[in-house]
């Protein structure tokens, strides 16, 4: 049987601050991350964006990686999903997929490849 793994790594900018909320013993952010997928039909690129929500959990002497949870930062974003369920005030039950990040840090931005390289420096000539 086929192992299953359930982890994800993403890159993209943090849609707001970070709303962080503090229990006894650990710390919690939530915030959008913003991403971007470029596909290309024949002749046509499209453009797909999204975001998703994200929350990291860190032990309350561990929460200064939260500093960076700010609007605009390009993060790239390790982490697993997790399925959540309840029923809300009426008695409807409920899910949803969380985004937990396990890790995350300032995203390195692609290099041009060499053929790109070339490409753009015969432009300029």
């Amino acid at each position: 049987m086929k192992k299953m793994e359930n982890s994800f790594v993403v890159s993209g900018f943090v849609g707001k601050d970070a709303s962080i909320h503090q229990f006894s013993t650990a710390s919690v952010a939530r915030f959008p991350l913003a991403i971007n997928r470029t596909e290309k039909s024949g002749g046509e690129t499209t453009h797909t964006s999204a975001f998703i929500n994200v929350e990291a959990w860190r032990k309350n002497e561990n929460t200064t990686s939260f500093d960076r949870l700010v609007k605009g930062a390009l993060l790239t974003v390790e982490g697993y999903f997790k399925p959540e369920e309840w029923q809300d005030a009426d008695g409807v039950k409920r899910n949803r997929v969380a985004f937990v990040a396990t890790r995350f840090y300032e995203a390195v931005e692609k290099e041009e490849t060499p053929a790109a390289q070339e490409k753009n420096s015969k432009k300029g000539k």
